[in-house]
């Protein structure tokens, strides 16, 4: 017997592929019947087949303090997620005013903070951050530009309606997997891909150089870019080796650079050669132990100074964490009304902040109901999905709010839209988000898709590889 979405039940979700009970979206159409139509048992096998070309790729990530080992394959479910062009429109219009607003806040932070003088944002929701860098006050970054390459997550909840669940401008990870599954969908559904009209994503790596190459001083015509890791023990390695590997530039370590005559050289077999952009996948902790952390035996000494005489470009710039704190997150709307003037397109997430004490009083009485998070963690982290946990872990929860009530957001839980995973011989319905990612460099540029990622555990609501998510391939529509 083949495998159809005909019992396929979207159990009152939003699903992004099926309507209702054997009814594909307007999109999904071509995509559904093209797998109806497969014999018995094909679909089991490109599964393995895709499967199997990842692990030939070797598309790995890391768990820390994972007693089964540190490297694993990511995990991949070959049913693409499918968006129509027109709601990408929107995505994409949201996206562009929201990285617009969000570069004019950091750039006003840790300059003349107009906006904490008018009272927008309260001066403690930024100095008590842990993201906020005092040593990057007063810093000029090349072309006004702070974050490069910006990773938000999207959601969608049961009304259909899209939300930002948070923004990544630090060090935002995923889009090698975007790229890889790309290359293996587009030869697990070659009929179906070509006849669905999918926008490319493959141009990315040349953008992003592009977007790097354009950050270099002005007297430089050829610059040399190099993509900084932590080191192979780094999580995404895999993803900076790619990234380097498709730019066509060098991956260096911190011991690979070296700050002499007031610029940034790079060891060569032939001698020192001079490093004008560093896409830096190191935290700002990191990153030069003059400055930072003094123990820091991964960044170069002395690079700050080099960057802040414009002798060198840092993407993402260091103190671009600021604007992705979870608190200074429920102020997004009233930074895009105060730099644009403009009402939020693409809206936040509801969001209840600790630090008030209003707030806090709701959140602590309704802790059953709520998702909080630790504004300063990632990955899923330091979260608490309330109406899954136990008692004690919501009273252990409510003790860490109010020792540290600044740490903390709440947020409604929501009913995350879904899509269809193949488990064994049928389909079932796993919740998604959805990570796109922009490029700021001449122009705002928000590749077509982004990161599915997929809570494989059923009625899981992380989606995050490090707990247990898995990845599908997004298929954005031409108009």
């Amino acid at each position: 017997m083949s495998i159809d979405f005909d019992s396929y039940d979207t159990e009152n979700f939003y699903d992004e592929l099926i309507e209702s009970p054997g009814v594909p979206r307007p999109g999904a159409r071509i995509l559904v019947e093209r797998i109806a139509s497969l014999p018995d048992g094909d679909i089991r096998n490109r599964q393995k087949a895709a499967e199997t070309s990842m692990y030939n790729m070797g598309i790995t990530f890391t768990v820390y303090g994972d007693d089964e080992g540190t490297e694993k394959i990511f995990p991949f479910d070959i049913i693409p997620r499918i968006v129509e062009a027109s709601d990408w429109e929107y995505i994409e219009r949201g996206l562009k005013q929201r990285i617009q607003a969000l570069n004019l806040f950091i750039d006003d932070i840790y300059h003349e903070h107009k906006i904490l003088k008018d009272k927008i944002i309260p001066e403690d929701m930024i100095h008590l951050a842990a993201s906020f860098r005092p040593q990057c006050v007063g810093l000029d970054v090349p072309r006004g530009i702070w974050c490069h390459i910006t990773g938000t997550d999207l959601v969608r909840d049961r009304d259909g309606q899209h939300y930002v669940l948070e923004d990544n401008l630090r060090c935002p990870s995923g889009v090698s997997y975007v790229l890889e599954n790309r290359q293996v969908l587009k030869r697990t559904f070659p009929v179906a891909f070509e006849a669905s009209r999918v926008r490319p994503v493959d141009d990315y790596a040349a953008r992003l150089l592009a977007a790097l190459q354009f950050l270099a001083p002005d007297n430089i015509s050829a610059p040399t870019v190099v993509v900084l890791t932590p080191g192979r023990y780094n999580s995404a390695y895999f993803e900076h080796s790619f990234l380097a590997q498709q730019m066509g530039v060098e991956l260096v370590e911190g011991s690979d650079l070296v700050v002499m005559d007031d610029f940034v050289h790079m060891r060569t077999t032939h001698g020192f050669q001079r490093v004008d952009v560093i896409y830096r996948r190191i935290d700002d902790d990191f990153l030069d132990p003059k400055q930072f952390r003094p123990d820091s035996a991964l960044g170069v000494p002395g690079i700050m100074d080099v960057y802040r005489r414009g002798r060198v470009a840092l993407a993402n710039a260091p103190g671009t964490g600021i604007a992705d704190d979870k608190a200074v997150y429920a102020y997004v709307p009233e930074i895009i009304k105060y730099y644009l003037d403009e009402d939020i397109i693409l809206p936040n997430v509801p969001t209840h902040i600790c630090a008030d004490e209003k707030e806090r009083e709701y959140v602590l009485a309704n802790l059953d109901k709520l998702v909080v998070k630790a504004t300063n963690e990632s990955g899923g982290y330091g979260m608490l999905v309330g109406p899954h946990a136990t008692p004690a872990q919501r009273a252990e929860f409510a003790d860490h709010i109010r020792k540290n009530p600044r740490n903390y957001i709440a947020q409604p839980t929501l009913a995350l839209s879904r899509a269809p995973v193949l488990v064994d011989d049928h389909f079932e319905g796993r919740h998604i988000d959805l990570r796109p990612y922009i490029l700021y460099g001449k122009d705002i540029y928000v590749m077509p898709g982004g990161l599915t990622r997929v809570a494989l555990k059923k009625g899981s609501l992380v989606v995050n590889s490090s707990q247990g998510g898995g990845s599908k391939d997004t298929w954005v529509l031409g108009a």
